[in-house]
């Protein structure tokens, strides 16, 4: 049987709330129910290899986001700050496939408060790292800054594209799912709103 205590690259707070060795068995056993030997030489480590793997992309399920999360306060501070074109990965939760793509964060800090501009591609990074919707995954990053820092406004775009719809059902690659969330002044002005994706729309071209 696997070690998987003394793997370095399983997070620890997987090692405390995952059963990786049942992930391995039920890995066995979907091979074995399409059909596949799980013995033969090419997928004998296989059920291993996917218990390691979901160990690293499910994580954000028991890692607790406030630790990474560092704020600082700048007086005076009350301008839009976009951190755009973050990248991610996640699973669909209706087929367990992939999704992925990028996101875009503007927010308007309130009393100068603001994230360290790392901490916000890691608050993505892990609410990402689970069984996910893309509307899900987009109104929690916002829900999340506001919390962090009390912004008086924050607009969050997430353009992915869902393996789901690329590899079964109507096989379109390349198709892009836009989704948007708006808080506190993005949602009720306009002009406000406005100016946060037109922000986002200039990222997005000159990217």
């Amino acid at each position: 049987m696997y070690d998987y205590n003394s793997d370095p690259r399983i997070p620890e707070e997987s090692l405390k709330n995952m059963d990786l060795p049942k992930i391995e068995s039920a890995v066995r056993q979907i091979l074995e129910a399409i059909g596949e030997d799980p013995d033969r030489e090419g997928l004998q480590d296989t059920p291993v290899r996917v218990a390691r793997m979901y160990a690293e992309i499910f994580a954000g399920l028991h890692r607790d986001i406030n630790k990474d999360i560092k704020t600082f306060t700048e007086e005076g501070n009350d301008e839009m700050i976009l951190i755009g074109d973050i990248p991610f990965y996640s699973m669909c939760e209706h087929h367990l496939l992939p999704f992925h793509g990028k996101a875009h964060v503007v927010y308007i800090p309130r009393d100068g408060k603001i994230l360290g501009l790392s901490k916000v591609a890691r608050i993505v990074d892990t609410l990402s790292k689970k069984p996910q919707l893309q509307e899900r995954l987009t109104s929690e990053i916002a829900d999340q800054i506001i919390k962090a820092v009390d912004a008086s406004s924050v607009c969050v775009v997430i353009e992915a594209e869902h393996l789901c719809m690329t590899m079964r059902g109507i096989k379109k690659p390349g198709s892009m799912t836009v989704t948007s969330a708006m808080r506190g002044g993005c949602r009720t002005d306009a002009r406000t709103r406005n100016e946060a994706l037109a922000l986002i729309n200039r990222q997005r071209i000159g990217g």
